[in-house]
């Protein structure tokens, strides 16, 4: 099953700063409408059997606008389950405001926003958030009733606050981890999910928070330092399915092409440093990315370098499974719990990978933003890092070749860093990742 998450977009309130919530006094400004229509057409070429919008009319708008030029309209159905948090004492009001009037629960909602309790109109206190992840557990769970079995594509548009919690009930999260994540308005984030048991499912994040089929760029830069992640290239192995590991194995063709592509859709960006693996596949993507930028200096990082797959390096999944049927299965399932013959842990690549990443970030002013390039298994430990996940949890995270991540450093020692967006491949062609599947 495959779900399509957008963000209604730009809102009068959204421009003028003005706290909504559950609220339906906001609509869609011209440019929320113009947002809505360059995602239906970005759309166009994808079958949906399903599209849910909150009727809050600022989303029922954007639904109605994206459907029409997507040009295969399905049945709409409006679901309360997507309806935005209530912040009823605070709508309307804009976010200075808020401070103002109400400092303490304005610096609880900042800080630990599932720990806010506000007072409805019987003067009887709510828990805003945690409300609203009960909300988006209950429509994820009729949701799957409906379209899990039948392997559905689904467009939901709804509101930030809700759809960060669907997402967050999607991996496993928590309400704690509210402010890991960021949407802009009209934004498509994609999630395939993979029925396992009766009333299980894996999750895996194809995409968060692509704005490209509106600005052909990634989300603008706040005031806080900014890790551009990418994954390297192709190679011959990654199309042919072989484990790579540190196998030094340079970009074929389209792993060349992929990586000029990502350095065109980086070119507007302001880069001030650049670190790359001591390979040669994330090296080569380095260079290419780096043409854009003159006068950056490459930092090799030996702590970058792919997972050690020992004895399965160089080898297929089928060769692999006639000698290691176990333990494959068990990488498969529970990865957290293998360590490759003769190789190394996720355990180990874990430590590796966020002691250099943390290294990185701590070394940048808020002015500054690094490109790092790397490899599906660091990548992906770095991504589930950031995102509070586990090590159990890295399928959970798609990094297609050439794929392009972006964290946003927080400035505050007591905020978690944010994933601004995880895998953006449009630039490779199509807005959906269409990249090879490899080997990991």
């Amino acid at each position: 099953m495959r779900l399509l998450l957008v963000r209604h977009g730009l809102s009068s309130f959204n421009s003028e700063g003005r706290i909504q919530g559950r609220d339906d006094l906001s609509i869609l400004t011209q440019e929320g409408i113009a947002q809505a229509r360059k995602t239906g057409e970005a759309l166009a070429e994808v079958n949906l059997d399903a599209v849910y919008s909150s009727p809050l009319r600022r989303a029922a708008e954007t639904t109605q606008n994206l459907i029409e030029a997507q040009g295969s309209p399905k049945p709409l159905v409006f679901d309360n389950g997507l309806l935005e948090i209530d912040l009823s004492p605070w709508s309307g009001l804009t976010a200075e405001e808020v401070r103002q009037t109400f400092p303490n629960e304005f610096k609880i909602w900042k800080e630990r926003p599932e720990n806010l309790a506000l007072r409805n109109k019987q003067g009887d206190l709510f828990k805003p958030l945690e409300d609203l992840m009960k909300q988006a557990d209950s429509f994820l769970k009729k949701l799957f009733e409906n379209h899990l079995k039948g392997k559905d594509t689904v467009l939901i548009v709804a509101h930030n606050a809700i759809l960060r919690c669907l997402i967050l009930n999607l991996i496993n999260a928590s309400a704690q981890d509210f402010r890991r994540l960021k949407l802009d308005n009209a934004s498509l984030s994609v999630f395939n999910i993979f029925s396992t048991k009766v009333n299980e499912y894996n999750t895996q994040i194809e995409c968060l928070n692509s704005t490209v089929h509106l600005t052909k760029s990634i989300p603008p830069k706040t005031n806080t330092a900014r890790i551009i992640l990418v994954r390297h290239g192709e190679t011959n192995w990654n199309q042919e399915g072989r484990f790579q590991g540190q196998i030094d194995i340079p970009l074929n063709e389209n792993g060349h092409k992929q990586a000029s592509a990502a350095s065109v859709f980086l070119k507007q960006v302001n880069l001030e440093k650049a670190y790359s693996s001591s390979m040669t596949r994330p090296k080569e993507t380095a260079d290419k990315i780096l043409k854009n930028h003159k006068n950056i200096k490459l930092r090799l990082e030996n702590d970058l370098k792919e997972i050690n797959h020992g004895l399965w390096e160089g080898k297929l999944e089928n060769e692999i499974r006639m000698k290691w049927p176990l333990l494959l299965e068990k990488w498969k399932n529970s990865p957290e719990t293998v360590e490759m013959p003769e190789g190394e842990s996720i355990h180990q690549v874990w430590e590796r990978s966020v002691r250099c990443i943390k290294k990185i970030a701590d070394s940048l002013s808020p002015n500054e933003t690094a490109l790092v390039v790397a490899h599906d298994a660091v990548n992906k430990t770095i991504i589930c890092h950031a995102l509070g996940l586990n090590k159990s949890d890295i399928w959970m995270v798609k990094q297609g070749n050439g794929g392009v991540t972006i964290i946003d450093i927080s400035n505050e020692s007591n905020q978690p860093n944010i994933v601004t967006s995880i895998n953006l491949t449009s630039h490779l062609g199509g807005i959906l990742d269409q990249t090879a599947a490899g080997a990991l």
